[in-house]
Formats: structure tokens, sequence, C-alpha cells
């Protein structure tokens, strides 16, 4: 039996993406095999295409998948895997190749879809939620939880999120509002009644923002990387009151504390903190690509500013 996957055998742009036919990836102890229905698109899938973090660098040595969070349902379960059953609905992280009609996932890394969710809407979250809910942890602002009651750790604060329509941005957002917080965020002013919607601050982008903001400010994510982390430092203080996910030389520079999980962040039982995230984030779908405009769906996400995120999607594919 065989799959579909997107891959690629050399770095470069998206050209280099290519629909094959596989052999149906096989489970191993602790791992699940699920058949996708849909997969998110992030910086990271692009970035490692061009050969992220160095440049293009030495040739591949084979061919490589690309993507890492999906939704799907189980279809074979490797050995040692309890409290999964063949046909639940699941959503996560994988350490690659979610971009394909089949996908290996460590067990302990998905979560059950919730009924309320779709299979687009599911797949959009685990990246996001993990990202932000690191970098607000980063920043001072975690959640804690006493015999069953959250605790509102940001209460009072002022975050301010730039690139606050993206994925990781509105996660973060809708995270911290829930923890108490103020949120401020940078965003084209076509999001700005979106934003306004959710409970966000929006300013605009550029030249003056410091001028432009509401009040003063507590704490710092920037999802945007456009050169905003001088500003950032001046606003708050102090570097460690800023995080970056998308500016590792700025952040190297001025002390600021870059945050990035690489390919993949899964860790045992990250599931379970998935799932509760998932409770409290809602992320708009920017636009969906099927599987074999997955080359377009990275040139969309490289080109940003965009509500939410990308999707690509299995559904020419499934069993008619």
């Amino acid at each position: 039996m065989t799959a579909t996957a997107v891959r690629y055998r050399e770095h470069g742009g998206p050209e280099v993406l290519e629909l094959e036919e596989v052999p149906l990836p096989q489970p191993g102890p602790g791992e699940v095999r699920v058949a996708v229905r849909a997969a998110g698109v992030n910086a990271i899938d692009w970035k490692l295409r061009t050969g992220f973090p160095g440049g293009p660098g030495d040739p591949l040595d084979g061919p490589r998948g690309t993507g890492i969070e999906l939704a799907g349902t189980i279809d074979a379960l490797g050995p040692g895997v309890t409290g999964w059953r063949l046909g639940d609905a699941v959503f996560g992280q994988v350490a690659t190749g979610a971009v394909a009609t089949h996908a290996i996932a460590d067990a302990a890394a998905l979560a059950p879809k919730p009924d309320d969710l779709t299979y687009e809407e599911a797949a959009a979250l685990p990246v996001a939620v993990e990202t932000a809910g690191r970098a607000l942890d980063r920043l001072g602002m975690a959640e804690r939880t006493t015999e069953g009651t959250a605790e509102r750790t940001a209460e009072g604060m002022t975050l301010l999120i730039h690139a606050v329509a993206g994925g990781v941005g509105l996660a973060a957002a809708q995270l911290a509002l829930a923890r108490g917080a103020r949120v401020i965020g940078t965003a084209s002013e076509r999001h700005h009644a979106f934003l306004r919607a959710l409970g966000v601050h929006p300013v605009a982008y550029g030249e003056g923002l410091a001028e432009r903001l509401p009040e003063s400010v507590d704490r710092v994510l920037d999802a945007s990387g456009r050169g905003e982390l001088e500003l950032s430092v001046r606003l708050t203080g102090d570097p460690d009151k800023v995080v970056t996910i998308a500016d590792p030389a700025g952040a190297a520079r001025l002390g600021v504390h870059f945050s990035s999980g690489g390919k993949s962040t899964m860790r045992e039982g990250s599931g379970e903190a998935l799932l509760a995230a998932a409770r409290r984030v809602r992320l708009p779908i920017a636009e969906v690509f099927p599987l074999e405009r997955t080359a377009d769906a990275h040139r969309r996400s490289q080109d940003g500013h965009l509500l939410g995120k990308l999707i690509i999607t299995t559904e020419s594919f499934l069993p008619r």
C-alpha cells in the first residue's frame, strides 16, 4: 500500500516541493499512524525548505517531508500504544511530514479533536498554541492551577504583541486575555475590527508606533521579526521582558530571549496541554489549499500579513 506526500530533495523556493507516491508509513513503539485530513502551514516549514538556519548549505541526504501539525483519524497503532482506538479523530504535532495523506505521530503528542472543531480548525492550533504558551511562560504570564481553579497570573499586565493577527499572535492574545492581561497588538488596519471583537486593542504598524500605544507596556511578544525589538526593549525597560519568535539576530544583539522549538516541540503529555489550550483558542482560517497546491500555500505564507492560519487539506485524495 502507498501514501501520497509532499516532499523536496533540495533546498530552494516553493518549486522544489513535489507530490509523490511513497510507501505507507508504519508506526513504531509509542506511535500511531494518522490518516491526515488537514495540515497547518507555519513559517518554519518554508524556512526549513530554504535551508534554515544557515542557508541552503550541503545537499540533502534524501527526500524530506514538510509540515509539523495535523488533524485526522488514527488508522494504525504502534506497539505499546494505549488509550487510542482505530478511527479516533485527533489533532497535534508531528516531527515532520504532516503534509501527506498519512503521517506518523507520537501518541502522547496527540489530543482528541473536539467535536465543535472542524479538521481544518483543529489543524490550525497545535503549533500556534504551543509556541504562544511557551512565550507567555517565559514572560512570566504562565497559567497556574490550584485545586482545579486557574489563577489569572497576568492580571493587570499589558502585553504588546507584534503581528497579533497571525496564528501565534492570535493564540497568545487569547491565552493572555484569559489570564487577565490587557492586550495591544500591531496589525494591518483591515484586521482591526476582528481584533477589537476579540478584546485586543489594535494599532497600526510602522513609524510612530510608540505614540499610538494607548498605555504603557509591561511585556512584549514579537511574532513579526521586522525590526521591532529595539523599541520593545525601550518600552519595557528590560530585555528580559521581551520575547521574540521571529528575530534571532536582533535577540542576540539586544539580549532578548529568542524562543524557537525548531522542527517540533513535542514532549510527553503535550496532547493534554494542547487540548486544554484548545478550549480557549480559536483561529480563523485565512485560506485552504489542496495537497497538490502546497507550493502555493508556502508562497502565501512567505508573503505574510495573514489573519489566522493557512491550511492544506487532503480532501481530493479521500476515498469517494
